[in-house]
């Protein structure tokens, strides 16, 4: 997305993630990959992120992390089982 246009703004985590559409609607790939570069940035000292909300909007990367840790488990077990 990108809101590095002017480093005072305070970033809305989120909604830098995801704009306009449903959660549902972004794979847990780009959210880990949006988050990852947001939070690297807000930790640097490149830009400023809401900071009250920012909690309440871990929710989007857990679930992200959850998401992606299942289908990483289901090809595991897949690989595990046609190896037997």
């Amino acid at each position: 997305m990108g809101g590095m246009s002017d480093p005072e703004r305070e970033l809305n985590f989120a909604r830098e993630i995801i704009g306009q559409r449903n959660y549902r609607d972004v794979p847990a790939g780009e959210v880990l990959r949006e988050a990852e570069r947001l939070l690297n940035g807000w930790m640097a000292g490149e830009f400023r992120m809401e900071r009250p909300k920012l909690y309440d909007h871990y929710a989007l990367l857990l679930l992200a992390l959850l998401q992606r840790n299942r289908e990483l488990e289901a090809r595991l077990e897949a690989l595990e089982a046609r190896d037997v």
